[in-house]
């Protein structure tokens, strides 16, 4: 029998605190991707004090732990969090700031961690039983290609037991706190890396006649590009190709022999996806060759689409308005943002659920990976009850 929707329910509000505390000692101790030695250490060791017995080093500084109900072979669910911080100063003024200089939980790793180790507290104190073998996974190095992700997968976090359904949990301050998001299908964005580097002839700026400017070039190129997403893209799927840092080593008066444009593709159609490689390098070098000079493209890819499972998701959404109702649960477009649980979804059916965290009479309105982002903590009760719930009711489904 699982615990009741009343006992998870007044676990959430005894264990709230307890749960803040830990997104408050994770914050104010960040740690970069594949450097969270110690944000693995206080995982390990806050499940150790709750009885369990995590396997440490899964994938790099992954941990995983698995929480046994009454019938082990009812099934198995499987819970993730990513516990790494991005290399920004926090501009916040509260005690529990960042003691990192440089680095911070500007995407809510931080709050994504608390909530499976206040899942687990739930669980490890409910009086009740629960049927199959309930799994968390908390994963490193999300925000550093190539992820955590397949090097935990690579390391068996999804054997021995396999699980049946993978739920993963993101912050999110556009929806208010206390509010679970859910899109099923298609919902985050492949997230490809792109890199060019434009070859001209440089010289004086004074006689442009005697140069290949490989600065008119690349404004040439990044114009042309933009039929990719405009004209070339199929019109129902998502598709942008942006650019953020352009290198022209040159002077004010003197033109440089190269320049280099770092960017991001980013679309939802896993087939589209390759045409639209083939088709930057080959409008990057013919435009640059058009003008007399080269263009070299590399194309890293990165995380693929993520998809939410169907059914997956029907039975999120079903359980999530369970335990919050239904006007606390809520559609959601999608995003053209990524992330590495997309592997896990390759896997297993899963689904990637949004946690409300913004509180607009608080002033908890800054966007993730801003210096300024933080969340509303009263979502955190919201957050660890409903996936504590979702979690033991999903393998009761089994």
């Amino acid at each position: 029998m699982t615990p009741s929707l009343s006992v998870v329910k007044e676990l959430a509000r005894t264990y709230h605190a307890e749960t803040v505390a830990f997104r408050r000692h994770l914050h104010a101790h960040p740690e970069l991707s594949g450097e969270e030695e110690q944000t693995a250490a206080f995982v390990a060791h806050t499940l150790q004090k709750m009885g369990l017995e995590p396997r440490v080093g899964v994938g790099g500084h992954g941990v995983v732990v698995d929480i046994r109900g009454n019938d082990p072979e009812g099934g198995c669910v499987a819970l993730r969090a990513d516990m790494d911080a991005l290399p920004l100063t926090e501009l916040n003024d509260v005690p529990y700031a960042s003691r990192v200089k440089g680095v911070m939980h500007a995407c809510g790793h931080d709050a994504h961690t608390a909530i499976l180790l206040g899942v687990a507290r739930i669980i490890t104190a409910a009086q009740e039983g629960f049927r199959g073998t309930l799994r968390l996974l908390f994963q490193p190095s999300e925000e550093r290609y190539p992820g955590g992700a397949l090097p935990m997968i690579n390391d068996g976090a999804l054997e021995n037991p396999s699980p049946d359904l993978v739920f993963g949990v993101h912050v999110s301050p556009e929806i208010p706190s206390g509010k679970l998001g859910i899109r099923p299908g298609p919902f985050m964005a492949s997230t490809d890396e792109v890199y060019l580097t434009v070859h001209g002839k440089g010289g004086h700026a004074a006689t442009p006649h005697l140069n290949i400017d490989p600065v008119v070039i690349q404004a040439q190129i990044v114009t042309a590009l933009q039929q990719i997403a405009s004209r070339f893209a199929p019109p129902d799927v998502p598709t942008l190709l942006s650019f953020g840092k352009v290198i022209a080593d040159g002077q004010m008066n003197v033109i440089p022999d190269t320049v280099t444009l770092d960017g991001t593709f980013r679309t939802y159609h896993e087939g589209w996806r390759k045409q639209a490689h083939q088709l930057i390098k080959q409008i990057a070098s013919k435009t640059a060759e058009s003008a007399g000079g080269t263009c070299t493209v590399r194309i890293e890819n990165g995380y693929p689409v993520l998809v939410n499972h169907p059914e997956a998701s029907a039975l999120a959404i079903n359980l999530a308005k369970q335990y919050l109702g239904d006007e606390q649960v809520i559609h959601i477009p999608q995003r053209m943002t990524g992330d590495d649980f997309a592997y896990f979804a390759a896997q297993r059916p899963a689904c990637f659920i949004r946690i409300g965290t913004g509180n607009e009479k608080k002033g908890i309105v800054a966007n993730l990976h801003t210096p300024q982002f933080n969340i509303d903590e009263r979502s955190l009760e919201a957050a660890t009850g409903a996936m504590a719930w979702i979690a033991t009711e999903a393998l009761n489904s089994l």
